[in-house]
């Protein structure tokens, strides 16, 4: 599994319902994407749920490369990039993936909450538990799916989840779901990935 993400930050002022009508309009091109687990259409707003920007910040779960490069590189990326500019795309490679208890609810919410990978400590222990992180959000009632992956350039973890709905049992930066996209959520590894 390989995640990635990338974020559009834009201006305090910006109509976001500009945002969900594109999501509403073009959203459905990935649900049958050849090598994509999941893409989530996550949005986040000025003054809701504590965030202090207005940001397009689709997350991707992938089960093959191939599906992945295809999408940056076969054309499909170049919609976003021409109405927006050229985001920085950010690249994890998978820890853990587990299905939720409301894993056939539809998800409204998303949680991401980075961590810093301390010097000093014993890798295989600090992945072990971020592996075991994923399977404890998921056990969690209203989780959709709960994922963990790490960036070991910058030796950050990333656990990321999406909720049905209520009071999300995550801690973290909170998104709404717009839609999602999965073609191959039941080809995504499931458990510990190593």
């Amino acid at each position: 599994m390989h995640a990635m993400q990338y974020a559009m930050t834009l201006p305090a002022d910006y109509d976001m319902d500009v945002i969900r009508t594109r999501v509403s309009r073009l959203g459905h091109k990935l649900d049958a994407w050849e090598g994509l687990g999941i893409k989530a259409y996550l949005v986040r707003e000025r003054g809701v749920d504590g965030s202090p920007v207005n940001q397009y910040a689709p997350f991707y779960l992938w089960h093959s490369m191939e599906g992945m490069n295809r999408f940056l590189w076969g054309g499909a990326f170049q919609g976003p990039v021409d109405d927006f500019g050229r985001p920085a795309v950010r690249q994890w490679t998978g820890l853990a993936y587990e299905e939720g208890v409301a894993a056939g609810s539809p998800a409204a919410v998303a949680i991401r909450r980075r961590q810093a990978v301390p010097d000093g400590v014993v890798l295989a222990d600090v992945m072990a538990d971020a592996a075991a992180e994923a399977g404890r959000l998921a056990g969690e009632d209203g989780a959709v799916l709960a994922a963990a992956v790490v960036d070991s350039s910058r030796w950050e973890i990333v656990h990321f989840s999406l909720w049905s709905g209520g009071t999300p049992k995550a801690e973290g930066e909170v998104f709404q779901v717009l839609h999602l996209s999965a073609p191959g959520r039941g080809r995504l590894p499931r458990g510990r990935q190593w």
